[in-house]
């Protein structure tokens, strides 16, 4: 068996993981860019926290008020379907957030590229 040690040998479209963790090393941890779009990222997050747990409480209120399953049920639904939509919206955000981060972690001004 063979094993592959030089990078031009690998396909075109495969991925280069150590230029692709290069922003996680420990002096791009320390920059500004990296303390600006954690805080944002952080912030975020806990506002969508904030946000699911509100709907929370207000699902359990309402299935509180329920007389019927079939009104259980609705709640329930109702509760899942926003819930989902939430959390791929959020996703959506948190991965353009994060590959800006990437994004500016690697074009630095001054520095090469």
């Amino acid at each position: 068996m063979t094993q592959i040690t030089d990078t031009e040998k690998l396909a075109p479209d495969a991925l280069d993981v150590l230029a692709a963790v290069a922003p996680l090393a420990p002096t791009a941890w320390a920059s500004q860019v990296w303390i600006d779009n954690m805080t944002r990222i952080t912030s975020e997050i806990a506002t969508f926290m904030a946000e699911r747990i509100s709907e929370d409480i207000q699902t359990q209120q309402a299935l509180m008020q329920c007389r019927t399953l079939s009104d259980v049920q609705h709640v329930q639904a109702a509760f899942l379907q926003k819930a989902v939509a939430q959390y791929q919206a959020e996703t959506g955000k948190l991965i353009e957030m994060t590959s800006q981060l990437a994004a500016d972690l690697h074009v630095r001004p001054g520095a090469p590229n």
